[in-house]
Protein backbone atom coordinates (compact mmCIF):
# COMPACT_ATOMS: atom_id res chain seq x y z
CA UNK A 1 0.00 0.00 0.00
CA UNK A 2 1.47 3.39 -1.21
CA UNK A 3 1.29 6.47 1.58
CA UNK A 4 1.71 10.07 0.95
CA UNK A 5 1.82 12.73 3.20
CA UNK A 6 0.80 16.59 1.83
CA UNK A 7 2.63 18.31 0.89
CA UNK A 8 4.16 16.01 -1.80
CA UNK A 9 7.71 17.34 -1.75
CA UNK A 10 10.91 15.86 -1.83
CA UNK A 11 11.05 15.47 1.77
CA UNK A 12 7.86 13.73 2.77
CA UNK A 13 8.72 11.49 0.23
CA UNK A 14 11.79 11.20 1.53
CA UNK A 15 10.31 10.12 5.28
CA UNK A 16 7.72 7.79 2.84
CA UNK A 17 10.80 6.00 1.65
CA UNK A 18 12.06 5.67 5.36
CA UNK A 19 9.29 4.58 7.02
CA UNK A 20 6.82 2.98 4.81
CA UNK A 21 8.79 2.24 1.46
CA UNK A 22 6.23 1.54 -1.53
CA UNK A 23 8.24 -1.16 -2.83
CA UNK A 24 8.49 -2.95 0.60
CA UNK A 25 7.94 -6.68 0.96
CA UNK A 26 7.26 -8.09 3.57
CA UNK A 27 8.89 -10.98 4.79
CA UNK A 28 8.28 -15.28 5.05
CA UNK A 29 8.10 -16.08 8.85
CA UNK A 30 10.03 -18.83 9.70
CA UNK A 31 8.50 -20.35 13.03
CA UNK A 32 7.39 -18.60 15.84
CA UNK A 33 8.61 -15.15 16.78
CA UNK A 34 9.78 -14.64 20.63
CA UNK A 35 8.10 -11.09 20.53
CA UNK A 36 6.20 -9.71 18.39
CA UNK A 37 5.28 -5.56 18.16
CA UNK A 38 2.71 -4.45 17.13
CA UNK A 39 2.58 -0.68 16.31
CA UNK A 40 5.87 1.04 14.63
CA UNK A 41 6.25 4.30 16.99
CA UNK A 42 8.78 4.62 20.20
CA UNK A 43 7.22 1.46 22.31
CA UNK A 44 6.76 -1.00 19.44
CA UNK A 45 10.29 -0.19 18.06
CA UNK A 46 12.02 -0.78 21.41
CA UNK A 47 10.54 -3.74 22.21
CA UNK A 48 11.00 -5.30 18.58
CA UNK A 49 14.60 -3.82 18.98
CA UNK A 50 15.47 -5.02 22.18
CA UNK A 51 14.47 -8.56 21.91
CA UNK A 52 15.83 -8.72 18.67
CA UNK A 53 19.51 -7.21 19.85
CA UNK A 54 18.64 -9.62 23.05
CA UNK A 55 19.12 -12.70 19.96
CA UNK A 56 15.46 -13.37 20.21
CA UNK A 57 13.49 -13.68 16.91
CA UNK A 58 11.62 -10.06 16.89
CA UNK A 59 8.99 -8.93 14.60
CA UNK A 60 7.66 -4.98 14.21
CA UNK A 61 4.17 -4.08 12.72
CA UNK A 62 2.71 -1.13 11.44
CA UNK A 63 0.06 -0.40 9.31
CA UNK A 64 1.32 3.82 8.59
CA UNK A 65 4.38 5.39 9.10
CA UNK A 66 7.29 3.92 11.26
CA UNK A 67 8.34 6.20 14.03
CA UNK A 68 4.59 6.81 15.00
CA UNK A 69 3.15 10.22 16.23
CA UNK A 70 6.60 10.82 17.70
CA UNK A 71 8.40 11.57 14.08
CA UNK A 72 5.50 12.15 11.84
CA UNK A 73 2.96 14.15 13.86
CA UNK A 74 3.97 14.46 17.45
CA UNK A 75 7.66 15.98 19.56
CA UNK A 76 9.52 16.03 15.83
CA UNK A 77 7.93 18.55 14.03
CA UNK A 78 6.24 20.41 16.82
CA UNK A 79 9.78 21.36 18.55
CA UNK A 80 11.07 22.06 14.75
CA UNK A 81 8.27 24.71 14.56
CA UNK A 82 8.70 25.71 18.09
CA UNK A 83 12.32 26.71 17.27
CA UNK A 84 11.72 28.38 14.36
CA UNK A 85 8.60 30.79 16.46
CA UNK A 86 11.19 31.45 19.49
CA UNK A 87 14.07 32.84 16.94
CA UNK A 88 11.46 35.13 15.22
CA UNK A 89 10.34 36.32 18.81
CA UNK A 90 13.92 36.93 20.19
CA UNK A 91 14.48 39.23 16.64
CA UNK A 92 11.47 40.93 17.15
CA UNK A 93 13.06 41.49 20.79
CA UNK A 94 16.45 42.16 20.13
CA UNK A 95 16.37 45.23 21.40
CA UNK A 96 16.31 43.83 25.15
CA UNK A 97 19.99 42.69 24.32
CA UNK A 98 21.52 46.15 22.63
CA UNK A 99 20.69 44.55 18.85
CA UNK A 100 17.14 46.33 17.83
CA UNK A 101 16.03 45.49 14.41
CA UNK A 102 14.34 47.90 12.48
CA UNK A 103 12.02 46.99 9.49
CA UNK A 104 11.29 43.45 10.76
CA UNK A 105 10.93 41.24 8.40
CA UNK A 106 7.64 39.08 8.34
CA UNK A 107 8.02 35.63 9.21
CA UNK A 108 7.93 33.52 5.91
CA UNK A 109 5.67 30.56 7.06
CA UNK A 110 6.67 28.15 3.87
CA UNK A 111 10.26 28.83 4.62
CA UNK A 112 9.77 27.58 8.62
CA UNK A 113 7.09 24.59 7.21
CA UNK A 114 9.88 23.11 5.02
CA UNK A 115 12.61 23.05 7.22
CA UNK A 116 10.26 21.66 9.86
CA UNK A 117 9.83 18.54 6.71
CA UNK A 118 13.65 18.33 5.73
CA UNK A 119 14.62 17.59 9.62
CA UNK A 120 11.85 15.62 9.90
CA UNK A 121 13.05 13.33 6.95
CA UNK A 122 16.55 13.43 8.04
CA UNK A 123 15.81 12.53 11.63
CA UNK A 124 12.97 9.70 9.73
CA UNK A 125 16.14 7.86 8.78
CA UNK A 126 16.23 6.34 12.75
CA UNK A 127 13.11 4.76 12.21
CA UNK A 128 13.43 3.48 8.72
CA UNK A 129 12.21 -0.17 7.60
CA UNK A 130 15.25 -0.90 6.17
CA UNK A 131 17.53 -0.02 9.18
CA UNK A 132 15.53 -2.15 11.73
CA UNK A 133 15.55 -5.04 9.25
CA UNK A 134 19.41 -4.42 9.10
CA UNK A 135 18.97 -4.55 12.93
CA UNK A 136 17.55 -8.13 12.66
CA UNK A 137 14.07 -7.34 12.90
CA UNK A 138 10.71 -8.60 10.53
CA UNK A 139 9.39 -5.97 9.32
CA UNK A 140 5.53 -6.42 8.30
CA UNK A 141 3.79 -3.32 6.85
CA UNK A 142 0.08 -3.75 6.82
CA UNK A 143 -3.12 -3.95 9.35
CA UNK A 144 -2.79 -7.00 11.76
CA UNK A 145 -5.34 -8.52 13.34
CA UNK A 146 -5.50 -11.35 16.33
CA UNK A 147 -6.79 -14.83 15.45
CA UNK A 148 -6.09 -16.29 18.50
CA UNK A 149 -4.65 -16.13 21.64
CA UNK A 150 -0.79 -16.50 20.26
CA UNK A 151 -0.92 -15.27 16.60
CA UNK A 152 -2.28 -13.08 14.36
CA UNK A 153 -2.30 -12.02 10.82
CA UNK A 154 -1.01 -8.92 8.93
CA UNK A 155 -1.52 -8.51 5.30
CA UNK A 156 -2.93 -11.93 4.72
CA UNK A 157 0.10 -13.50 6.46
CA UNK A 158 -0.03 -15.91 9.76
CA UNK A 159 2.65 -15.34 12.19
CA UNK A 160 2.68 -16.93 15.50
CA UNK A 161 4.24 -15.31 19.23
CA UNK A 162 5.39 -16.67 22.45
CA UNK A 163 5.00 -13.06 23.64
CA UNK A 164 3.40 -9.78 21.98
CA UNK A 165 3.63 -6.10 22.74
CA UNK A 166 0.33 -4.06 21.69
CA UNK A 167 1.63 -0.47 20.82
CA UNK A 168 -0.63 0.82 18.51
CA UNK A 169 -0.78 4.20 20.72
CA UNK A 170 -3.69 6.82 19.77
CA UNK A 171 -5.03 9.30 17.93
CA UNK A 172 -6.85 13.46 18.57
CA UNK A 173 -10.13 12.49 19.73
CA UNK A 174 -12.92 14.70 18.18
CA UNK A 175 -15.28 16.50 20.66
CA UNK A 176 -18.51 16.46 20.84
CA UNK A 177 -18.98 19.90 19.33
CA UNK A 178 -22.27 21.08 17.26
CA UNK A 179 -21.37 21.58 13.72
CA UNK A 180 -17.30 20.80 14.36
CA UNK A 181 -16.91 18.12 11.70
CA UNK A 182 -18.95 19.56 9.09
CA UNK A 183 -16.61 23.30 10.01
CA UNK A 184 -13.74 21.44 9.58
CA UNK A 185 -10.82 21.45 11.95
CA UNK A 186 -6.56 20.78 12.54
CA UNK A 187 -5.36 18.51 14.79
CA UNK A 188 -1.70 17.45 15.69
CA UNK A 189 -2.32 14.72 11.99
CA UNK A 190 -2.58 17.52 9.94
CA UNK A 191 -1.58 21.45 10.87
CA UNK A 192 2.16 19.85 10.38
CA UNK A 193 1.05 19.77 6.46
CA UNK A 194 0.13 23.61 6.21
CA UNK A 195 1.92 25.61 3.64
CA UNK A 196 0.10 28.83 4.63
CA UNK A 197 -0.17 30.35 7.77
CA UNK A 198 -3.83 31.12 9.24
CA UNK A 199 -4.09 34.59 10.60
CA UNK A 200 -6.68 33.93 12.73
CA UNK A 201 -6.28 30.75 14.79
CA UNK A 202 -8.56 29.42 17.30
CA UNK A 203 -6.86 26.86 19.74
CA UNK A 204 -9.46 24.68 21.94
CA UNK A 205 -7.69 22.98 24.61
CA UNK A 206 -5.06 24.83 27.34
CA UNK A 207 -3.00 21.29 27.67
CA UNK A 208 0.57 20.78 26.41
CA UNK A 209 -0.37 20.45 23.08
CA UNK A 210 -2.37 23.37 22.83
CA UNK A 211 -0.34 25.61 24.55
CA UNK A 212 2.52 25.01 22.63
CA UNK A 213 1.10 26.00 19.60
CA UNK A 214 -0.52 28.54 20.78
CA UNK A 215 2.30 30.02 21.60
CA UNK A 216 4.51 29.26 18.42
CA UNK A 217 1.77 30.22 15.85
CA UNK A 218 1.70 33.63 17.61
CA UNK A 219 4.94 34.04 17.12
CA UNK A 220 5.00 33.63 13.70
CA UNK A 221 2.51 35.83 12.97
CA UNK A 222 -1.26 34.33 13.52
CA UNK A 223 -4.05 36.32 15.86
CA UNK A 224 -4.11 33.48 18.27
CA UNK A 225 -7.56 32.48 20.43
CA UNK A 226 -6.69 29.86 22.88
CA UNK A 227 -10.31 28.53 24.56
CA UNK A 228 -10.13 25.98 27.25
CA UNK A 229 -13.29 24.68 29.90
CA UNK A 230 -10.83 24.64 33.12
CA UNK A 231 -10.13 27.49 34.62
CA UNK A 232 -6.35 27.94 34.23
CA UNK A 233 -4.15 26.64 31.56
CA UNK A 234 -1.63 23.55 32.10
CA UNK A 235 -4.11 21.61 34.57
CA UNK A 236 -1.60 18.92 35.51
CA UNK A 237 0.99 20.98 36.17
CA UNK A 238 1.13 23.54 39.37
CA UNK A 239 -0.84 26.30 39.39
CA UNK A 240 2.03 28.69 40.03
CA UNK A 241 3.19 27.08 36.93
CA UNK A 242 0.22 28.00 34.93
CA UNK A 243 0.49 31.24 36.15
CA UNK A 244 3.57 32.34 34.89
CA UNK A 245 3.14 30.71 30.95
CA UNK A 246 -0.73 32.75 31.42
CA UNK A 247 1.04 35.92 32.13
CA UNK A 248 3.69 35.11 28.75
CA UNK A 249 0.63 34.34 26.76
CA UNK A 250 -1.05 37.43 27.79
CA UNK A 251 2.00 39.74 27.15
CA UNK A 252 2.31 38.09 24.00
CA UNK A 253 -0.64 38.86 22.71
CA UNK A 254 -2.22 35.47 23.06
CA UNK A 255 -6.45 35.80 23.75
CA UNK A 256 -7.64 33.20 26.22
CA UNK A 257 -10.46 32.29 26.68
CA UNK A 258 -10.61 29.98 30.11
CA UNK A 259 -13.67 28.51 31.39
CA UNK A 260 -15.52 28.90 28.52
CA UNK A 261 -17.28 25.83 26.71
CA UNK A 262 -17.19 25.55 23.39
CA UNK A 263 -20.63 25.47 21.90
CA UNK A 264 -20.75 25.05 18.31
CA UNK A 265 -18.68 25.68 14.98
CA UNK A 266 -19.79 27.29 11.56
CA UNK A 267 -18.12 27.94 8.47
CA UNK A 268 -19.67 31.31 6.64
CA UNK A 269 -17.52 31.52 3.31
CA UNK A 270 -13.89 31.28 3.93
CA UNK A 271 -14.36 31.80 7.97
CA UNK A 272 -14.83 29.51 10.73
CA UNK A 273 -16.93 30.57 13.89
CA UNK A 274 -16.82 29.28 16.93
CA UNK A 275 -19.22 30.14 19.52
CA UNK A 276 -17.96 30.01 23.23
CA UNK A 277 -19.83 30.53 26.03
CA UNK A 278 -19.46 30.97 30.11
CA UNK A 279 -22.26 31.18 32.54
CA UNK A 280 -24.46 32.98 30.43
CA UNK A 281 -21.54 34.83 28.79
CA UNK A 282 -21.69 34.28 24.57
CA UNK A 283 -19.35 35.12 22.39
CA UNK A 284 -18.24 34.47 18.58
CA UNK A 285 -14.68 34.36 17.74
CA UNK A 286 -13.95 34.36 14.23
CA UNK A 287 -10.87 31.91 12.46
CA UNK A 288 -9.58 30.54 9.23
CA UNK A 289 -8.34 27.70 11.22
CA UNK A 290 -9.28 25.27 14.64
CA UNK A 291 -6.98 23.36 16.15
CA UNK A 292 -8.50 21.12 18.35
CA UNK A 293 -6.18 19.81 21.02
CA UNK A 294 -8.60 18.33 24.09
CA UNK A 295 -7.73 14.71 24.62
CA UNK A 296 -6.71 11.50 22.69
CA UNK A 297 -8.32 7.96 21.76
CA UNK A 298 -6.68 4.96 21.41
CA UNK A 299 -6.15 3.05 18.17
CA UNK A 300 -7.92 -0.56 19.03
CA UNK A 301 -9.88 -0.93 16.05
CA UNK A 302 -9.74 -3.86 13.68
CA UNK A 303 -7.11 -5.78 15.89
CA UNK A 304 -9.51 -8.02 16.99
CA UNK A 305 -8.36 -8.08 20.90
CA UNK A 306 -11.76 -10.55 21.70
CA UNK A 307 -9.59 -13.33 19.78
CA UNK A 308 -6.38 -12.88 21.67
CA UNK A 309 -8.56 -12.92 24.94
CA UNK A 310 -7.30 -9.52 25.80
CA UNK A 311 -10.17 -6.50 27.84
CA UNK A 312 -10.20 -3.10 27.00
CA UNK A 313 -12.31 -0.21 27.53
CA UNK A 314 -13.04 3.11 26.02
CA UNK A 315 -9.31 4.28 27.44
CA UNK A 316 -7.46 1.41 25.92
CA UNK A 317 -6.05 -1.92 26.44
CA UNK A 318 -6.40 -2.59 30.64
CA UNK A 319 -2.94 -3.86 31.84
CA UNK A 320 -1.90 -4.83 35.01
CA UNK A 321 1.41 -3.28 37.10
CA UNK A 322 3.62 -5.75 34.93
CA UNK A 323 2.51 -4.57 31.81
CA UNK A 324 0.33 -7.97 30.82
CA UNK A 325 -3.17 -7.78 29.56
CA UNK A 326 -5.64 -10.35 30.41
CA UNK A 327 -3.72 -12.59 28.33
CA UNK A 328 -0.73 -13.66 29.83
CA UNK A 329 1.18 -14.11 26.57
CA UNK A 330 0.39 -10.48 25.69
CA UNK A 331 1.37 -7.02 26.79
CA UNK A 332 1.00 -3.68 26.22
CA UNK A 333 2.72 -0.49 26.13
CA UNK A 334 2.55 3.43 25.04
CA UNK A 335 -0.33 5.55 24.41
CA UNK A 336 -2.68 2.29 23.90
CA UNK A 337 -2.92 1.81 27.48
CA UNK A 338 -1.22 4.60 29.82
CA UNK A 339 -1.74 7.72 31.75
CA UNK A 340 1.52 9.14 30.59
CA UNK A 341 0.94 10.03 27.06
CA UNK A 342 4.88 10.82 26.35
CA UNK A 343 7.65 9.32 23.97
CA UNK A 344 9.78 9.03 26.75
CA UNK A 345 7.13 6.98 29.03
CA UNK A 346 6.57 4.60 25.66
CA UNK A 347 10.15 3.74 25.65
CA UNK A 348 10.71 2.87 29.34
CA UNK A 349 7.23 1.03 28.70
CA UNK A 350 8.59 -1.18 26.36
CA UNK A 351 12.16 -1.49 28.45
CA UNK A 352 9.84 -3.16 30.93
CA UNK A 353 7.72 -5.30 28.10
CA UNK A 354 11.07 -6.51 27.38
CA UNK A 355 11.89 -7.92 30.69
CA UNK A 356 8.79 -9.23 32.16
CA UNK A 357 7.96 -11.22 28.70
CA UNK A 358 11.29 -12.47 27.62
CA UNK A 359 12.88 -12.87 31.09
CA UNK A 360 9.87 -13.95 33.67
CA UNK A 361 10.84 -10.28 34.94
CA UNK A 362 8.90 -8.59 37.88
CA UNK A 363 9.40 -4.63 36.71
CA UNK A 364 6.79 -2.51 37.97
CA UNK A 365 4.92 0.67 36.12
CA UNK A 366 4.19 1.98 38.70
CA UNK A 367 7.86 1.75 39.70
CA UNK A 368 8.80 4.24 37.40
CA UNK A 369 9.48 7.73 37.84
CA UNK A 370 8.42 9.90 34.91
CA UNK A 371 8.90 13.45 34.30
CA UNK A 372 7.30 15.45 31.50
CA UNK A 373 8.05 19.02 30.22
CA UNK A 374 5.96 21.18 28.24
CA UNK A 375 7.87 23.14 25.69
CA UNK A 376 5.96 26.60 26.11
CA UNK A 377 8.35 29.58 26.71
CA UNK A 378 9.27 29.25 29.59
CA UNK A 379 9.01 25.26 29.41
CA UNK A 380 7.78 23.99 32.36
CA UNK A 381 8.96 20.59 33.54
CA UNK A 382 7.49 18.39 36.10
CA UNK A 383 8.04 14.93 38.34
CA UNK A 384 6.43 13.42 41.08
CA UNK A 385 4.30 14.95 42.94
CA UNK A 386 2.15 18.44 42.77
CA UNK A 387 1.45 20.01 46.68
CA UNK A 388 -2.66 19.44 45.24
CA UNK A 389 -1.66 15.24 44.70
CA UNK A 390 0.31 15.16 48.09
CA UNK A 391 -2.14 16.71 49.78
CA UNK A 392 -5.07 14.17 48.01
CA UNK A 393 -2.50 11.59 49.16
CA UNK A 394 -2.21 12.53 53.05
CA UNK A 395 1.12 13.09 52.26
CA UNK A 396 2.63 16.04 54.47
CA UNK A 397 5.43 17.97 52.69
CA UNK A 398 8.14 20.49 52.61
CA UNK A 399 9.05 22.73 49.80
CA UNK A 400 11.90 24.63 48.92
CA UNK A 401 11.31 27.38 46.23
CA UNK A 402 13.95 29.45 44.15
CA UNK A 403 13.39 32.47 41.91
CA UNK A 404 15.27 32.53 38.71
CA UNK A 405 15.92 36.42 39.09
CA UNK A 406 18.40 34.85 41.81
CA UNK A 407 20.18 32.65 39.49
CA UNK A 408 22.71 34.92 37.87
CA UNK A 409 23.09 33.14 34.53
CA UNK A 410 19.14 33.75 34.23
CA UNK A 411 19.15 37.02 34.92
CA UNK A 412 22.57 37.19 31.72
CA UNK A 413 20.34 35.47 29.57
CA UNK A 414 17.25 37.56 29.87
CA UNK A 415 15.45 34.47 31.19
CA UNK A 416 14.71 34.88 34.45
CA UNK A 417 10.79 34.50 34.27
CA UNK A 418 10.12 31.30 36.07
CA UNK A 419 11.15 29.33 39.44
CA UNK A 420 12.25 25.94 40.67
CA UNK A 421 10.66 24.43 43.83
CA UNK A 422 11.35 20.47 45.38
CA UNK A 423 8.72 19.34 47.89
CA UNK A 424 10.03 16.62 50.39
CA UNK A 425 8.30 14.44 52.70
CA UNK A 426 7.57 16.19 56.19
CA UNK A 427 11.17 16.16 58.12
CA UNK A 428 13.43 14.18 55.34
CA UNK A 429 14.94 14.64 52.26
CA UNK A 430 12.93 12.27 50.29
CA UNK A 431 11.82 14.00 47.12
CA UNK A 432 8.08 13.28 46.66
CA UNK A 433 8.08 16.04 42.95
CA UNK A 434 9.51 18.73 42.11
CA UNK A 435 8.70 21.90 38.90
CA UNK A 436 10.77 24.00 37.06
CA UNK A 437 9.85 26.87 34.78
CA UNK A 438 13.12 28.21 32.74
CA UNK A 439 14.06 28.44 29.46
CA UNK A 440 15.22 24.97 29.69
CA UNK A 441 13.20 23.10 32.30
CA UNK A 442 12.93 20.16 30.17
CA UNK A 443 16.81 19.55 30.14
CA UNK A 444 17.03 20.60 34.00
CA UNK A 445 14.48 17.94 35.89
CA UNK A 446 16.66 15.16 35.24
CA UNK A 447 18.64 15.75 37.76
CA UNK A 448 15.82 15.44 40.25
CA UNK A 449 14.63 12.51 38.44
CA UNK A 450 17.44 11.17 39.29
CA UNK A 451 17.99 12.04 42.54
CA UNK A 452 14.10 9.76 42.66
CA UNK A 453 14.89 7.32 40.56
CA UNK A 454 18.17 5.87 42.67
CA UNK A 455 16.20 7.63 46.21
CA UNK A 456 18.89 9.79 47.37
CA UNK A 457 18.18 12.93 49.10
CA UNK A 458 17.91 16.42 48.57
CA UNK A 459 20.70 17.08 50.41
CA UNK A 460 23.27 14.97 48.26
CA UNK A 461 22.50 17.43 45.22
CA UNK A 462 23.99 19.89 46.96
CA UNK A 463 27.53 18.07 47.21
CA UNK A 464 27.20 18.03 43.14
CA UNK A 465 29.44 20.92 41.62
CA UNK A 466 27.72 22.80 38.86
CA UNK A 467 29.45 24.88 36.53
CA UNK A 468 29.24 28.81 36.96
CA UNK A 469 27.03 30.23 35.86
CA UNK A 470 24.48 27.84 34.47
CA UNK A 471 20.56 28.41 34.98
CA UNK A 472 20.70 24.23 36.83
CA UNK A 473 22.70 26.17 39.60
CA UNK A 474 18.95 27.33 40.51
CA UNK A 475 18.93 23.49 42.21
CA UNK A 476 21.91 23.14 43.82
CA UNK A 477 20.44 26.73 45.36
CA UNK A 478 17.35 24.60 46.63
CA UNK A 479 19.42 21.86 48.17
CA UNK A 480 21.66 24.48 49.87
CA UNK A 481 18.38 25.93 51.35
CA UNK A 482 17.76 22.33 52.58
CA UNK A 483 20.83 21.46 54.30
CA UNK A 484 20.47 25.37 56.08
CA UNK A 485 17.16 24.27 57.45
CA UNK A 486 18.60 21.00 58.69
CA UNK A 487 20.83 23.60 60.93
CA UNK A 488 18.63 23.35 63.69
CA UNK A 489 19.07 25.88 66.54
CA UNK A 490 20.26 23.44 68.64
CA UNK A 491 22.80 21.89 65.98
CA UNK A 492 24.15 25.64 65.15
CA UNK A 493 24.76 26.78 69.04
CA UNK A 494 26.60 23.47 69.58
CA UNK A 495 28.81 24.53 66.04
CA UNK A 496 29.06 28.16 67.53
CA UNK A 497 30.56 26.76 70.51
CA UNK A 498 32.81 24.30 68.97
CA UNK A 499 34.39 26.83 66.65
CA UNK A 500 34.77 29.40 69.98
CA UNK A 501 36.83 26.61 71.61
CA UNK A 502 38.80 26.20 68.21
CA UNK A 503 39.86 30.22 68.61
Amino acid sequence: MSLSIAPADEYNQALVEHTHPPEWENPKPAGKYNLIAIGGGSAGIISALGAAGLGGRAALIERHLLGGDCLNYGCVPSKALIRAARAAYQIRHGDRFGCPVENVPEVDFAAVMERMRRLRSRISQHDAAQRFKAMGVDVYLGDARFTSPSSLEVAGTQLEFRRAVIATGGRAAEPPIKGLKETGYLTNETVFSLTELPHRLVVIGGGSIGCEMAQTFRRLGSTVHLVDVAPRLLPRDEAAAANVVQGQFEQEGIHLYLGFEVQATEKTGHSKSVIIERKGERQKLIADEILVAVGRRPNLEGLDLEAANVKYHKRGVEINDRLQTSNPRIFAAGDICASYQFTHAADAMARLCIQNALFFGRKKLSQLVMPWCTYTDPEVAHVGLTPEAAEARGIAIDSYHVELKEVDRAVLDGEDQGFAVVHTRKGSGKIAGATIVSAHAGESISEITLLMTKKLSLGSLADVIHCYPTQAEVLKRIADNYNRKRLTPNIAQLFKKWLEWQR
